[in-house]
Order: C-alpha cells, then sequence, then structure tokens
C-alpha cells in the first residue's frame, strides 16, 4: 500500500476505529486483504496503538474523578535532558498524559485523574515535588470539558438562547 494510501486509512481509523475492514477497503478502493495486512503492520511498528472510545464522562452521573493540568519546571540532567524524569512520572498510574512543552514557563505538562481535589493535592506534594529534578509545579483543575480530540462534547445543534421580541 502506497504512503498516501496508508495516510488515509490512518485518518479514517482516528475518524471512527469502528469501521470494518470491508468498509474501509472499499472507501479506499484496496482490496479487503491489502487493507488487513497494512493495519496488521502499523499495529506491529506501534503506529497504531490502541483502539480508543471517546466517553463524555460529564453525562456519567457517579463518575468520581477529577482531572488536573500540572505544568512542571525540570531540571534538566546531562545527556538525557528531560527524558529521565518524564519517563518516571510516565510510571505512576494516576498520569494519563506526559507532554515536552515549548514556549511556555514550564517544561512539562501532566495530565492526572484522582478520585478528589485533595488527592491531586497528595499526588503532587508527595509523589511529583519530590523528584530530584522538580523545580516546581502548579496545579489547574479541569472545570468542564468542552471539546476534546477535535471533538465537541455537548450537542450544540440545538439553539438554547432565549427568543427575546420587542
Amino acid at each position: 500500500m502506497n504512503r498516501q494510501k496508508q495516510m488515509e486509512l490512518l485518518r479514517l481509523l482516528e475518524e471512527d476505529s469502528r469501521q470494518d475492514v470491508e468498509q474501509l477497503a472499499k472507501m479506499l478502493a484496496e482490496p479487503k486483504e491489502e487493507i488487513e495486512k497494512a493495519i496488521a503492520a502499523l499495529e506491529e511498528e506501534n503506529i497504531i496503538v490502541k483502539y480508543p472510545a471517546l466517553i463524555n464522562w460529564e453525562r456519567v452521573d457517579d463518575h468520581p474523578y477529577v482531572t488536573a493540568m500540572i505544568d512542571v519546571k525540570v531540571t534538566p540532567k546531562r545527556d538525557v535532558g528531560f527524558d529521565e524524569v518524564a519517563k518516571r512520572i510516565c510510571r505512576f498510574p494516576e498520569v494519563q498524559a506526559v507532554y515536552l512543552m515549548s514556549g511556555a514557563s514550564y517544561d512539562l505538562s501532566v495530565v492526572l485523574e484522582g478520585k478528589t481535589m485533595r488527592e491531586v493535592a497528595s499526588f503532587v506534594s508527595q509523589k511529583l515535588a519530590t523528584i530530584d529534578s522538580v523545580v516546581s509545579t502548579a496545579t489547574h483543575f479541569i472545570l468542564q470539558r468542552y471539546k476534546h480530540d477535535g471533538i465537541e462534547l455537548e450537542d450544540r445543534d440545538e439553539d438554547r438562547r432565549m427568543v427575546v421580541t420587542p
């Protein structure tokens, strides 16, 4: 499969990973076997890492988690830079994502889930801030999600404004 078709296959799977192979083959004008082979190769190369579902947790009444974004200022270590501390932070099960940032007053952005704000604060003070290379942290709690991974989480088709007439 050529590079352009492979990129299109990746875009289609990213858009909706539940599409079956036959449907993908029709959309790409390729044989079903070729699509199966391409997907297997992309999974083997760790290009396709996982097939996640996007859940709007705001609509789940008993979802007990809070999400925090933590700005982490780090002193990079010689020969390993930020990688060593980033990998160490990644090993904590509460940590959902770790990003190396540019153009900010901090180096790493850490996304974390906890049952309460207190639990997140405890993680930051007892686990994250105590790592040798960590200079400082700033914690921000997500209050409302509007859009995630390019998808609006609330149905915006309905106009909820009140009609005002003179």
